[in-house]
């Protein structure tokens, strides 16, 4: 039963590579609209997800719940390494003004590692329980969404077709499943490792708000339109706390 939640889930996360045929569908313009207010909101959920949800249950499940908050620690680090090579080697690669296929190739490879380490959280996430896994879920789909159109996007740039460019982003977002799966399995090896899992998910979820979205809300200088970031992002922190207290009872 909790493989067949992970399967699930990270197939419906994996899915979510598809939203990027949106700007075909409803144009660029439009759409840089709704990711003002999504990337707001789902900054929100990720904050709320690791310190509401993610990291108290990583400590009551843990044997030695004061080593979880190193764990949280090296998740942040992992997670800034990760991002930090992704984007040197999409620096190199986008300096080859003739040819851009290797960018493409290597956005690819870098959000299907990405991918794969969001399948180990919701894996640990569903091990745990069935409302914190769907939580966790709810929150790196929030954070999928914006991700994915970016892709898209860049794929589109680096000389991909439509049509090969969702097909490849689909398959790199599919490293999901197949970390979900790996984790399941591996998991009846090593005694509490669905609460160091947790935290290290923590640490990541609080990097990747932090360090990628909200400097995308500083862009926006505008009075009302910063109030209206501070009310979506306390929405979304707002809403999976409510989220959590529902369904953990």
């Amino acid at each position: 039963m909790v493989l067949f939640e992970i399967i699930a889930a990270t197939v419906f996360v994996s899915l979510l590579s598809l939203v990027g045929v949106a700007l075909f569908l409803f144009g660029r313009n439009r759409i840089e609209g709704v990711l003002f207010f999504l990337i707001s909101f789902s900054a929100g959920t990720l904050l709320g997800a690791a310190f509401f949800d993610i990291l108290p249950e990583a400590v009551e499940g843990a044997a030695h719940p004061e080593g979880m908050f190193e764990l949280v620690f090296a998740g942040l680090i992992f997670a800034f390494a990760v991002e930090k090579i992704i984007h040197w080697h999409h620096h190199h690669a986008g300096s080859e003004k003739e040819h851009h296929h290797p960018l493409g190739t290597l956005t690819l490879v870098g959000d299907g590692v990405h991918n794969f380490f969001d399948g180990v959280a919701i894996a640990a996430a569903f091990l745990v329980n069935a409302p914190l896994g769907i939580t966790t879920t709810i929150a790196i789909a929030l954070h999928e969404i914006p991700q994915e159109i970016g892709d898209f996007g860049l794929l589109l740039y680096s000389g991909y077709t439509p049509a090969r460019a969702l097909a490849f982003n689909l398959l790199s977002a599919l490293a999901a499943v197949a970390g979900g799966v790996a984790f399941y399995l591996f998991s009846s090896s090593v005694e509490h490792v669905e609460a160091y899992a947790l935290a290290l998910t923590a640490g990541m979820f609080i990097y990747i708000a932090a360090a990628d979205l909200l400097p995308e809300l500083h862009k926006e200088k505008r009075t009302h339109a910063s109030a209206l970031q501070l009310v979506l992002l306390l929405s979304g922190a707002a809403a999976i706390w409510l989220v959590a207290r529902m369904m953990h009872g």
